[in-house]
């Protein structure tokens, strides 16, 4: 989950800053009367600059989501096991060893009195 995490907020801050590049600043207006004619934009005189702000805003929302959510997650780590992680049993792993039975021994040869 954090690995995803990171990896779309790598994307995400990425495409924010090329957003936020192709806008135009508030001087531009002042070359267009210059020759800098806006109206044959793609999206029209008006559409790329609502449609960048919008773009600007939606990235900027997931920007923050994805830096709480990793900032949660930093904080408050699971203790789950990974899959490359050995489970231990609980209880011995072997059986414990049984005594072997005792066999009688053979008589040394001695007498008793």
């Amino acid at each position: 989950m954090t690995v995803f995490l990171v990896v779309l907020q790598v994307l995400v801050a990425l495409a924010l800053i090329g957003i936020v590049l192709l806008q135009h600043g508030k001087g531009a207006d002042m070359g267009a009367s210059f020759g800098g004619g806006s109206s044959q934009t793609l999206f029209g005189s008006r559409g790329s600059a609502t449609f960048l702000s919008r773009m600007t805003a939606v990235l900027a929302t997931v920007f923050f989501a994805t830096s709480l959510a990793l900032a949660y997650l930093s904080a408050h780590p699971r203790s789950a096991r990974s899959l490359t992680e050995v489970v231990k049993p609980a209880g011995p792993a072997l059986p414990a060893p049984q005594s072997l039975p005792t066999v009688p021994k053979a008589p040394t040869g001695q007498k008793g009195p």
